[in-house]
C-alpha cells in the first residue's frame, strides 16, 4: 500500500504536548518535501503518556466530570476528531504518520478505509493476547470486548486526522492502565458502555509483547517497500522513569571506574566491554596542537572577560585550532551543569546564581575578537523556572548591539520540554539553534538519561517549525551500530535538522563511559554521505568533528548556498 520507507519508533514515556509538535513536526516536513517533487518517509511512532485527558474538535466539555488539575491530569484541546479520551502509563498508544493514498485514485484520502486498517491491526493484536471475542461495534469508532453481547466494553480508541493528504494521530490500546483514571470522563462521549483492558480481560501479555505485535500487524497490512525499527531502552520497573534525575554515584565499589548505575545502564542497552582506557588511540586520532600568536591572544580575552568555553571545560580536541582561527564557544549561564551525561566533562556541582553581566561580557568578546559568526552554548539549568532560556537570549541580544553583523548560534539544552523557554530563545532570532541528540534511541539512557530523544526531536521540531536553521549532532564511539546512526540522521532530516556534526567520543575520566570502538575516517566519511542522501544540507563528520567545529562555514554552507 505504502511506497515510503516506514521509520518505526518506540519512544518510552512522552508528554502529550511533545508528542503532539513531533507528530506536526514530522508532517509539515513531509508535505514540504511532497510539494518539492520528494518522496518522505512514513513513521509509526509507539509511546505511553503521562496522565492527559484529551478534547477532540466535536468534544462536549460535560464529558470531563472532574477537575483535571486537581486531579493530576493534563486536559488538552487537539485538532484530531472524535470526543473525549484518556491516555495514561499502561497504554499503548500508536501515531501512524504516513501518506495517504486518494481514494480511487482521487486526490481525497479514504478516511474509512484508514480508520478500518488501524482497527484491523488491534483487533489481531488484542486477539493475539488471548483476548477473542473482540470487533467492531457499528456506530461507535474503535475496538470492543463482546461487541455482540449484553455489555460490550471499549478496549482500544482511534482517533485520526488526515491534513495535506497525511495523517496523524492514531490509536490507543489499553494493555494495563489504571481503569478508574477513566471514571474522570465519559470515554469518547459513550455513556452507556464501559472500557476494559487486556489485562482486566485476563491477558497477562507484557507491553513490550503488544508492541511487538502491533509493529508487526501494522507492517503487515500497510506493507512499506522497506521498514526499520528503533527503541529507547524499555523500563524494567514502573518508576523506572525514561526522563530520570541522575547524578554520578559517588559510592561506587571501584572508585575512579565508571559507576555502576552507569554500567547498569550500558548493560541494558546491550553494550558491554569496550576499548581500555590505556589503550593506544588509533594514529589517526592524535590531534595536532598549536601554540602560536592567535591562540595566546584569544586565551587572554577570554580570561580577562572572565567566560567560559566550552573549548576548555569539556576538553574539546580542536581547541588549538579553532583558537588559532580565533573563534572560541562561549558557554553561558555559568561552568556548572545539573545534569550529569555519561559522556560529558563539565562541571556537575550544584549551580551557582546567574551573572546578570555575563551576556554583556561575552558580547565584549565576540566584538573584540572580530567575529562573523558567534557560538553560544549552555549548561543544563532544570533549576532555574526556564532552563536558562532568557540568559541566552539576552546574550543573543546583546550581541546584537556590540557586534553588528555578527551572525549567531546558540546550542542550547532541551529546556526539560517547555515550549514557552524555547519560544524565549527563538525570539531572540538566532541564525542557528543547535541542539545535540547526541546518541543513537538505544543509548540514551546511559548517554544522557536525564533527556529523551522524543523531546530532542520535538525542540528541533519546533525550532525548525519557527523558521530558523537547525542543528544537531551525533558522537559516535559508544556502542551504536552503523544501521542505527543511519536511522538517527533519517530522524533528524524528517523533523527538518539542515545541519549535522557527528564525531568520534574520547573517554574524559575513567568514570565516563567507555570507548566502545573507533570508528575510522572513511566510516565518518560514508555518515556524512549518507545524511545529504537523506536530505540534511550540511554534515561536517570526521573523527575530531565537535558541535562548533567549522560553525561559521557549516552556517554559510546552508545560509549562502
Amino acid at each position: 500500500m505504502s511506497t515510503a520507507t516506514l521509520r518505526v519508533r518506540w519512544l518510552g514515556t512522552v508528554g502529550y504536548r511533545e508528542a503532539w509538535s513531533l507528530q506536526r513536526g514530522l508532517r509539515d516536513r513531509a508535505v514540504e518535501l511532497a510539494a518539492g517533487g520528494g518522496r518522505p518517509d512514513d513513521h509509526l511512532l509507539l509511546l505511553e503518556h503521562p496522565p492527559t485527558i484529551t478534547a477532540g474538535r466535536h468534544a462536549d466539555p460535560a464529558n470531563v466530570l472532574v477537575d483535571p488539575a486537581r486531579a493530576g491530569f493534563d486536559l488538552i484541546d487537539v485538532d484530531r476528531g472524535g470526543d473525549v479520551t484518556y491516555h495514561g502509563p499502561g497504554q499503548l498508544v500508536g501515531y501512524p504518520l504516513v501518506g495517504l493514498p486518494g481514494k480511487g485514485g482521487g486526490d481525497l484520502p479514504d478516511t474509512p478505509a484508514w480508520v478500518c486498517l488501524l482497527e484491523r491491526v488491534l483487533i489481531d493484536v488484542v486477539r493475539a493476547a488471548g483476548v477473542r471475542d473482540v470487533g467492531r461495534l457499528p456506530g461507535h469508532p474503535g475496538v470492543w470486548v463482546e461487541p455482540d453481547g449484553p455489555r460490550p466494553r471499549k478496549v482500544a480508541a482511534v482517533g485520526v486526522r488526515i491534513a495535506g493528504g497525511r495523517t496523524m494521530h492514531g490509536v490507543a490500546l489499553n494493555v494495563d492502565p489504571d481503569l478508574e483514571h477513566f471514571s474522570a470522563i465519559v470515554p469518547c462521549g459513550i455513556s452507556e458502555y464501559g472500557v476494559t483492558s487486556l489485562r482486566a480481560e485476563g491477558a497477562t501479555v507484557t507491553m513490550r509483547e503488544v508492541v511487538d505485535r502491533f509493529v508487526e500487524r501494522f507492517v503487515g497490512e500497510w506493507e512499506p517497500p522497506d521498514w526499520e525499527r528503533q527503541d529507547v531502552v524499555w523500563r524494567h520497573a514502573p518508576d523506572d522513569a525514561d526522563l530520570s534525575e541522575f547524578s554520578r554515584d559517588r559510592t561506587v565499589a571501584d572508585v575512579g571506574a565508571t559507576s555502576v548505575r552507569l554500567r547498569g545502564r550500558l548493560a541494558e542497552a546491550g553494550v558491554t566491554g569496550g576499548v581500555e582506557l590505556s589503550a593506544r588511540k588509533p594514529g589517526w586520532m592524535r590531534a595536532t596542537l598549536r601554540h602560536d600568536r592567535s591562540v595566546l591572544e584569544t586565551r587572554r580575552t577570554v580570561q580577562e572577560l572572565e567566560l567560559v568555553t566550552v573549548c576548555e571545560e569539556a576538553g574539546c580536541p580542536n581547541l588549538s585550532e579553532c583558537w588559532s582561527e580565533g573563534t572560541a564557544t562561549f558557554m553561558v549561564c555559568g561552568g556548572r551543569c545539573t545534569r550529569a551525561c555519561g559522556f560529558c566533562l563539565v562541571d556537575t556541582r550544584h549551580p551557582e546564581p546567574l551573572d546578570d553581566d555575563e551576556p554583556g561580557r561575552v558580547a565584549r568578546a565576540v566584538a573584540r575578537m572580530g567575529l562573523g559568526h558567534a557560538v553560544v552554548t549552555m549548561v543544563a539549568r532544570d533549576d532555574l523556572a526556564d532552563g536558562g532560556a532568557g540568559h541566552v537570549a539576552r546574550t543573543v541580544l546583546a550581541v546584537r548591539e556590540h557586534a553588528p553583523g555578527c551572525t549567531v548560534e546558540v546550542l542550547i539544552s532541551d529546556l526539560a520540554g517547555d515550549h514557552d523557554a524555547l519560544r524565549v530563545v527563538l525570539d531572540a532570532s538566532p541564525e542557528v539553534v543547535n541542539h545535540n541528540v547526541e546518541t543513537v534511541p538505544r543509548l540514551q539512557r546511559a548517554v544522557r538519561p536525564s533527556a529523551g530523544y522524543a523531546r530532542s526531536l520535538t525542540l528541533l521540531a519546533r525550532a525548525a517549525g519557527a523558521g530558523a536553521v537547525t542543528k544537531s549532532g551525533l558522537v559516535l564511539g559508544m556502542g551504536e551500530t552503523a544501521e542505527e546512526v543511519h536511522a538517527t540522521l533519517a530522524d533528524l532530516a524528517a523533523v527538518g535538522v539542515r545541519i549535522v556534526t557527528i564525531g568520534q567520543y574520547l573517554r574524559p575520566t575513567a568514570r565516563h563511559l567507555p570507548v566502545a570502538r573507533w570508528w575510522t575516517p572513511g566510516e565518518f566519511d560514508e555518515f556524512a554521505r549518507i545524511g545529504r542522501d537523506l536530505g540534511i544540507t550540511h554534515v561536517e563528520s570526521s573523527p575530531f568533528t565537535r558541535s562548533s567545529h567549522h560553525a561559521a562555514e557549516s552556517y554559510r554552507s546552508v545560509a549562502w548556498g
